[in-house]
């Protein structure tokens, strides 16, 4: 009766544990989000590499995006609704291979989590359809924030600013 009551404890202790903490959070949800549109209707919408980072979180090939070379002043906007990203008064040249920045617009971005390499990465969404951009790291320039936001071009468009 022991080892029964023993291990029925242990297997209820045991499915506890495989709760919430392997949940996906539900801000990453994407009925949280202000654009909301199934698969199908984004896979019509977007361009299939668009797609591929946008909605399936992958990521461009280094040195591959016209946005790297981008100096005028202007907005940085997501290429799946058209929210405000980024500033180029806020874009630096890293030599990653991508568009980088230190700071997004306020309220412009959200973040999350990704362990795809392994080890835990912070994740950037845009705040308004939940599209990955890319990831932020705490290698950016010290004299600012310190944050590399290191963003697929393929993710945004640009928006020069009107003189």
């Amino acid at each position: 009766m022991k080892k029964l009551l023993l291990f029925t404890f242990l297997s209820a202790f045991l499915i506890s544990c495989n709760g919430n903490a392997q949940k996906k959070s539900n801000k990453d949800s994407a009925e949280n989000y202000e654009v909301n549109k199934t698969e199908a209707e984004w896979k019509e919408e977007l361009s299939s590499e668009e797609f591929a980072v946008l909605r399936k979180a992958g990521t461009e090939r280094p040195f591959s995006s016209e946005l790297n070379d981008i100096k005028e002043p202007g907005t940085f906007v997501c290429a799946a609704c058209g929210n405000e990203l980024y500033e180029t008064e806020h874009k630096f040249m890293s030599g990653t291979g991508w568009p980088s920045f230190d700071r997004p617009i306020e309220g412009g971005v959200a973040y999350g989590s990704d362990t795809k390499l392994g080890y835990q990465r912070d994740e950037v969404h845009c705040s308004r359809c939940g599209g990955h951009l890319g990831h932020v790291f705490n290698d950016g320039p010290r004299e600012t924030t310190g944050k590399r936001h290191c963003i697929n071009g393929v993710a945004m468009n640009f928006i020069p600013q009107k003189k």
